[in-house]
């Protein structure tokens, strides 16, 4: 196809990539009067932001501040950054207020108050949830908020291939439409770029994320000398189906370990403290599938009543009954899989990365929220908080920002024609990375013990 036919440009004010609850909320903190474009890889609910299950944490009540912040602290193995800790903490009974403001409806007792569940590493119940869909009932809520809106415009189907900088300022994106018979490249030119895109699990065999979230903005910060942080911090979820499927790996959530359900190995006896953090837990199943010579191990949810079951897991125990499990009557095989990633693209607290005009938000960021580890539920918490601090960020300092169209217009698209080739060599550099980075920190840790 003739390059000239097929190529577009979009001036904006401020382009976001990625649709979930990070991009969303960002979007819908922003000012009405800044033009927004959106973009999003798949369709609109292919986000793994819609697959949160467990739920989303909240500060109860001052007297929980300690508790939570050492709870998050002390999965994180203390590599946490305490001043973004303390910021999600604080912030957290705003964003809830706002969640309810957009409609989302969270569990309530009998009385109409908020009602609280737990997850594993969690000293006491904070966490707020929606059935075990927590995440698709944030999710949908926000999203039509954001259609709503007459400055936002969303492009499905439609995936950041490139940055367009210079001089360390970056002036807008270049993208590969591909819902045409002809997929064809277009470029968007903004003030402001906002990189909500999600995780890496799409480079893993097995993993419980959308199998094209494939870490786009870990390959283009290494490209443009963009700073990372703790890339190798991969954490794997202890409990998802096993299955010789291939494929997206389905959740088990946390939250039913957190209800009472119980690891057992293959002669039926529990192996491990089943609320212990994620790593821990993961650690543990590995070693009891190598110990009974098996593929996965069992969880069995027999001191859940079947009330339970059916009001806050209708979900999951729905899909186990088509793969042929019921879970009020019998155990099911567990696997871990890769479910997180707790590096990613180095921002302040403020979201901004170490280029101008850009920034990072959710799965796609690392702000020290987490750590070494992720502490159950914070991640919705965490991309939300952030999302809305850069969104403030954004409005304070648009005024001075700069604008680049030409530059942008005129990026040279044919070196980008090899597509699937590019594709390849993002993985390859990524893993790559990830590989130097893991060796850093091993060596950091044996210098360590040897002191």
């Amino acid at each position: 196809m003739n390059e000239n036919k097929v190529k577009l440009h979009i001036n904006t004010d401020i382009v976001i990539v990625g649709t979930g609850v990070g991009g969303l909320f960002t979007a819908l903190n922003l000012p009405h009067d800044k033009q927004i474009v959106m973009i999003t890889k798949a369709d609109l609910e292919s986000s793994d932001s819609f697959l949160a299950q467990g739920g989303i944490c909240v500060l109860k009540n001052e007297d929980d501040y300690d508790s939570y912040f050492e709870d998050t602290m002390r999965a994180g193995h203390y590599e946490n950054r305490k001043e973004s800790v303390d910021i999600m903490i604080r912030s957290s009974r705003e964003i809830i207020d706002d969640l309810i403001g957009y409609g989302v409806d969270f569990e309530r007792d009998d009385n109409g108050h908020l009602r609280f569940t737990r997850e594993g590493a969690h000293s006491t119940p904070r966490i707020l949830f929606h059935e075990d869909i927590t995440g698709k009932e944030i999710t949908s809520k926000l999203l039509a908020q954001v259609q709503k809106l007459p400055n936002v415009t969303i492009l499905e189907n439609t995936e950041m291939v490139d940055i367009v900088e210079q001089d360390n300022v970056c002036f807008g994106i270049v993208c590969r439409v591909s819902k045409e018979a002809m997929p064809h490249l277009i470029t968007i030119s903004a003030k402001d770029t906002v990189w909500a895109c999600g995780g890496i699990g799409g480079l893993y065999t097995h993993s419980t994320n959308f199998p094209h979230l494939t870490g786009d903005a870990l390959a283009l910060s290494l490209r443009h000398h963009i700073e990372l942080e703790n890339i190798d911090y991969i954490q794997i979820h202890p409990t998802t189906l096993y299955s010789e499927k291939p494929g997206r790996r389905f959740l088990i959530s946390e939250s039913v370990r957190g209800e009472g359900a119980i690891l057992l190995n293959k002669k039926g006896e529990r192996f491990v403290d089943e609320l212990l953090p994620r790593d821990v837990v993961a650690r543990a199943i590995y070693e009891q599938m190598e110990k009974d010579d098996m593929p996965y191990v069992h969880l069995s949810l027999e001191n859940i009543d079947k009330k339970t079951i059916m009001e806050h897991f209708p979900n999951i125990y729905q899909h186990c009954l088509e793969e042929g499990y019921d879970i009020t009557k019998e155990s099911i095989p567990v696997v871990p899989a890769q479910h997180y990633f707790m590096g990613g693209v180095h921002v302040d607290c403020n979201s901004k990365t170490s280029m101008e005009q850009l920034y990072a938000v959710g799965e796609a960021s690392c702000n020290g929220v987490h750590g070494a580890n992720r502490l159950a539920s914070n991640s919705l918490l965490e991309s939300l908080v952030f999302a809305k601090r850069a969104a403030k960020h954004i409005i304070d300092g648009f005024d001075m920002a700069e604008s680049c169209p030409k530059l942008v217009e005129a990026a040279a698209l044919r070196k980008y024609n090899g597509y699937d080739e590019l594709k390849k060599q993002y993985k390859t550099e990524i893993f790559e990375e990830i590989e130097r980075e893991k060796k850093v920190h091993e060596q950091y840790i044996n210098e360590v013990k040897c002191r």
